[in-house]
């Protein structure tokens, strides 16, 4: 039988043991993986070593090409995988090569010293271990490097403690406050968004809420105001829904001051009905702050009249136009308008759309355009005129000479009487009725035993007088029509008097007295609950309660030296104005 050839034999056995050999090592990535099998090569990072290790790989594959079977089997066993990256079909193929020709080169190096074929496996195996060593060198080397750059590292930090301790402090501060500003700011602009976002009904909660709006709305006109300002806490959708209108307009009717007359005509509508029976509470408690608005010199008898954000007064015998700031409680220093015509003071002056109705002490009446330069004045009376009055076109003026007036205000007519009265006293107050029918006289009670009389516009004939219980001297100094059928007078008797015409003209429905037994020189109501007067001594403004008797709150608002009556009051829903012989004053009930 003939032997195969030596070399084919070795060839044959080598591959024998690889198929039997150890397992061949997973594929791993490029950075610290293992080679692929058969390749032997460190999988750690580029280091040196490994550098070295691949190049004497390649140094053994080139001999090996060349036909010097010099390498060793585990030299021949270093392939691709010591550069750790995913192989390629050229490199699978290079790695074939050479664990083919590791064998080849060992045996034929046998050969060549008379060896055997198990000398030649123990060579393969050997290389194979010499190879595995080399790579846990390198990955030895590799770790201790790592190692050293750590503690060289920590030195360096510890070098100076202090100092990166501080700056870290530092920084860590600067990032700690700009990660709260960062909040703060996220948090404000989730509640805008919240406030921009419209609220929806909740979807799970009480059975209660799950009824239609309208019964709500009718359930929750029942609570108080207390109840609704605790439910409007509950959620977003509840406080939307309790702001409704609807739900506070009962509440608003009842309460001082709201901008809702007796008769439920809203006075202010662009207002939030809330918001004014929050204000109106302060008014019940008197809670409030007081200002100047204006001051000046010389003792006067000031009038005044509101429009819209415009506040007109008279001084000596100028009106002045003044307009008021967003707060409403303090005045643009320059007036946006004077109106002067009279020789002397203007004692009493109203508002009638775009004009400006005065009555001097000269006697005159003078009527000036609001927008415009357009001022007549036409003598009225012999002695001075203490009251005007302007409804419909015609003008209604008393004098101390004992005589009520009246005029048309068309152009080409004006300074025409129309009709003279003699009211056999001094008229100190005048009112047309809202129906222009008639209109009311307050005189000084010396001549006539009653001071309140009814005139019929048209033809100047007494219609009829109100009470008859008046003491000699009981002058009415202010009266205003509520109504068409209701009226309010005070003055001289320390009283202030509630008629209804519809009940008795003999007397009054109700009235309310003094406390310290002074004149009441004005009166001022919201059509509602509330009266405002003022007194003649130490500037004091009374509040009173329609529904009671006593006085709720009073404010003086001048001391001894000073001591000056309140010639005029004029209030809104949130601030009360009130002119005195020195200064305007102003109690400010939005923001106490």
């Amino acid at each position: 039988m003939v032997s195969p050839p030596p070399r084919a034999a070795a060839v044959a056995a080598a591959r024998a043991w690889l198929r039997v050999g150890p397992a061949p090592r997973p594929l791993m990535g490029s950075q610290g993986g293992v080679g692929a099998p058969g390749n032997g090569g460190p999988g750690e990072g580029e280091s040196g070593e490994t550098r070295k290790l691949q190049e004497e790989g390649r140094a053994a594959r080139g001999k090996r090409r060349k036909g010097k079977g010099k390498a060793g089997a585990g030299q021949g066993g270093k392939g691709n995988g010591a550069e750790g990256k995913p192989e390629r079909p050229q490199a699978k193929e290079e790695t074939g090569l050479g664990a083919e020709a590791g064998p080849s080169a060992g045996l034929g190096k046998a050969g060549e010293r008379g060896g055997s074929v198990e000398e030649g496996a123990r060579r393969l195996v050997r290389g194979d271990e010499g190879s595995a060593g080399a790579r846990k060198e390198a990955k030895g080397r590799s770790e201790g490097k790592k190692e050293e750059w750590r503690v060289r590292t920590g030195r360096r930090e510890g070098a100076r403690p202090a100092r990166a301790q501080g700056r870290g402090s530092q920084a860590w501060g600067r990032l700690a406050g700009t990660r709260a500003a960062m909040a703060t700011a996220a948090e404000e602009e989730a509640a805008a968004a919240a406030a921009r976002e419209p609220a929806c009904r909740p979807a799970a909660g009480p059975a209660l809420l799950c009824l239609p709006e309208e019964l709500l709305l009718l359930i929750f006109s029942y609570l108080d105001m207390q109840a609704l300002g605790r439910l409007a806490q509950v959620c977003r959708w509840l406080r939307r829904f309790t702001s409704c209108d609807l739900l506070w307009r009962r509440i608003a009717r009842a309460s001082l001051n709201s901008g809702f007359t007796r008769l439920g005509t809203d006075l202010m509508a662009s207002v939030p009905v809330k918001e004014r029976v929050k204000v109106s509470q302060n008014w019940r408690l008197g809670r409030c702050r007081e200002g100047i608005l204006l001051k000046w010199r010389c003792s006067q008898m000031p009038w005044m009249q509101l429009e819209g954000d415009s506040l007109y007064i008279s001084q000596a015998n100028f009106i002045l136009a003044y307009q008021f700031r967003p707060d409403g409680a303090s005045l643009n220093r320059r007036p946006l308008g004077v109106f002067a015509g009279h020789d002397e003071d203007v004692c009493h002056f109203v508002l009638a759309n775009s004009h400006i109705i005065s009555a001097g002490g000269d006697g005159k009446i003078g009527i000036h355009k609001i927008h415009s330069t357009f001022t007549v004045k036409y003598s009225a009376h012999v002695q001075e005129v203490n009251c005007v009055d302007c409804k419909g076109g015609i003008i209604v003026s008393g004098s101390r000479d004992r005589t009520a007036k009246v005029w048309p205000l068309a152009s080409g007519r004006l300074g025409q009487c129309l009709h003279t009265i003699q009211t056999e006293d001094r008229v100190w107050s005048i009112a047309i009725s809202p129906l222009l029918s008639s209109f009311v006289t307050g005189t000084a009670c010396c001549g006539h035993f009653s001071p309140l009389r009814i005139w019929d516009l048209n033809s100047g004939q007494l219609m009829t007088h109100l009470g008859s219980d008046f003491p000699p001297g009981a002058g009415v100094l202010d009266v205003m029509y509520e109504s068409p059928s209701t009226l309010l007078s005070c003055g001289y008797d320390t009283y202030v008097r509630y008629w209804d015409l519809r009940a008795s003209a003999r007397k009054c429905v109700m009235e309310w007295e003094e406390p310290h037994d002074s004149t009441l020189y004005c009166l001022q109501t919201d059509g509602n609950h509330l009266l405002a007067t003022g007194s003649s001594y130490y500037g004091v403004v009374r509040l009173w309660d329609r529904r009671q008797r006593a006085c709720l709150h009073a404010f003086p608002l001048t001391s001894t030296p000073l001591s000056s009556p309140v010639y005029c009051l004029r209030f809104t829903t949130r601030h009360l104005y009130a002119a005195l012989s020195y200064n305007l004053r102003v109690l400010d009930f939005q923001n106490p």
